[in-house]
């Protein structure tokens, strides 16, 4: 699935239940210039059921908790067997502008969103940061341990 601007989905290897999708932040949002990575877990019964769609990259939102569950209607009780993958993400992309503050999954970012928008889009910026730290240390020490083995093997 791509064509759609800001939005694209493509299966996960031969697995045509788990899928990888990608949004990025529309623009006038705190979230234009941003991309974030989501797993799409389809149930066997879909498209009569839902499927489990989270945030991959950590995403800073009323509507979003820590783990990348998403609090959106046509996720749960609204969820009709008309929607497609495309559907879905747009949603999501939306959601992303105009959060849903009557049910935060995230309250202290509903209560940032509502009064201090410039520690919001601070906030925002400052988890992408912290997740990008970690990762490139991740990939620094994985280099590392690497590179000494290959040393050791030498010997």
């Amino acid at each position: 699935m791509s064509g759609d601007t800001g939005v694209s989905a493509f299966p996960e290897g031969e697995n045509i239940f788990s899928w990888i999708g990608t949004i990025e932040g529309s623009k006038g949002t705190p979230y234009e210039g941003l991309s974030y990575k989501l797993s799409l877990k389809f149930p066997l019964d879909y498209p009569f059921k839902p499927p489990l769609v989270k945030f991959e990259t950590p995403c800073f939102h009323p509507n979003i908790d820590q783990c990348g569950n998403i609090c959106l209607d046509i996720l749960q009780e609204m969820w009709s067997s008309a929607y497609d993958c495309r559907t879905i993400l747009i949603s999501i992309q939306s959601l992303l502008g105009e959060p849903n503050n009557e049910s935060p999954l995230n309250c202290y970012a509903a209560t940032l969103w509502s009064n201090q928008e410039g520690l919001y889009v601070f906030s925002i910026l400052d988890s992408l940061l912290l997740f990008l730290s970690v990762f490139s240390a991740l990939l620094l020490y994985t280099a590392q341990a690497n590179l000494q083995r290959k040393c050791i093997l030498k010997f």
